[in-house]
């Protein structure tokens, strides 16, 4: 099938021929007839499918097809963070951008000019606004955005805001909204509380759900068993060679990501971390750099582990094993976008290594586990039955001996 046969607007078809889009991805295949047909949606696909589009081309379409004027919003789209935000933003631009319709991201963290400006295009009703949960509660609770006549909400990543403890954030911003709307929730997973929150908001909805909680197909999964103390030199290992062109690197926490992004900078390789301790605009700089290939390692944590459309990136590193086996879904998910080939590598403390049978049983394969480099030592024994892992054999140092913390 092709965008042509899903009878797009001539204006909306005309974008996706100049990003050079010609057939839609499954997700956006099923979901678009059903939403420019004004039925709730509920869909649920991995990231990567591309979902971004199959919710913002059906609402251009609307758009362009009944040359819906200004003054009014007529679409409010909801998202967890503010990348998403602006990532959505921008897709919005690239397909839109022989359409008539205007948008606007709202989010929190900008000066008093962004404020100023989303204030206008709240004010002014411009035809699309993108926002996170506490920067649109603020702005509605002022009073002034044109909202009488939304035709569509849309949750993006619906179970990462619930994740995020935004119920309530979305509760009260639909309490505001008309009740006579279309409702469409993307979502990668779908667990009981997503269920609620769909029978609560949605009316007679339809649902689709697309290879759920599966790794694309071209993503080579490995990891190592080691201890805390051995990471920074496996990842080093990794790297000897610098023929990752580009790479991300998730680890737990902030601490872990600036002393990281520290040892590899030492190293002459061309790092640089992202968390939320960053300003807005350096997050903005420094995933465009890495967007542009200018920026050949980013060490993150989970901020950016969904959402963020970045394309052919070569290599992820799950530096600590995630929390949530879905989140390894997401992270890995950076690689091996649109049929492309990648590799995702995970390195597996001794207490980790339950959390990380859990990701094999959700995925439904055995991972590979990679022999740890001689000049690093031995890591510790697999035993993911026992919770927190195997007993504490710390290693060998290359001249022999335990190595202790």
């Amino acid at each position: 099938m092709t965008f042509k046969e899903l009878k797009l607007h001539e204006d909306v078809l005309q974008g996706l021929d100049a990003m050079g889009f010609e057939k839609p991805t499954p997700i956006q295949e099923q979901s678009i007839p059903i939403i420019i047909d004004n039925k709730d949606i509920i869909a649920v696909a991995q990231t990567g499918t591309g979902k971004t589009a199959a919710f913002l081309l059906p609402v251009l379409h609307k758009i362009s097809e009944q040359q819906i004027e200004e003054g009014q919003i007529n679409t409010l789209v909801i998202s967890p963070t503010r990348e998403l935000a602006v990532q959505i933003d921008q897709q919005l631009e690239g397909l839109g951008y022989f359409t008539i319709a205007t948008s606007m991201p709202v989010y929190g963290g900008g000066d008093g000019d962004g404020f100023s400006r989303e204030k206008r295009a709240l004010e002014d009703g411009a035809h699309i606004i993108v926002g996170t949960p506490g920067k649109l509660i603020s702005h509605l609770n002022l009073g002034y955005a044109k909202i009488d006549n939304l035709k569509h909400l849309i949750l993006d990543e619906a179970d990462r805001m619930l994740d995020m403890g935004f119920y309530d954030d979305i509760m009260k911003i639909i309490n505001q909204l008309p009740k006579e709307r279309q409702t469409i929730m993307f979502s990668a997973t779908m667990p009981p509380k997503i269920r609620k929150l769909a029978k609560d908001i949605l009316t007679d909805p339809e649902e689709i759900s697309i290879a759920i909680s599966k790794p694309a197909e071209k993503v080579v999964q490995a990891a190592f068993l080691a201890y805390d103390g051995q990471k920074i030199e496996l990842v080093k290992y990794l790297l000897r060679d610098n023929d990752v062109p580009s790479l991300i690197i998730f680890a737990s926490t902030k601490l872990k990501v600036k002393q990281l992004t520290r040892e590899l900078q030492k190293q002459g390789l061309n790092a640089k971390p992202i968390s939320s301790d960053l300003e807005q605009s350096e997050r903005e700089s420094i995933l465009n750099e890495f967007k542009s290939k200018k920026l050949q390692i980013l060490v993150a944590t989970d901020v950016i582990s969904r959402g963020i459309d970045i394309d052919n990136i070569d290599m992820v590193i799950n530096y600590d094993v995630p929390n949530d086996p879905e989140d390894y879904i997401h992270r890995i998910g950076r690689t091996a976008r649109a049929s492309s080939e990648g590799e995702a590598v995970t390195f597996i403390n001794e207490d980790d290594q339950y959390k990380f049978s859990r990701i094999e049983d959700l995925i439904e394969r055995e991972i590979r586990k990679v022999k740890m480099p001689a000049e690093i030592g031995d890591g510790p024994e697999y035993n993911p039955k026992k919770r927190g892992g195997g007993r504490r054999n710390y290693g060998r140092r290359k001249g022999g001996g335990n190595r202790k913390r």
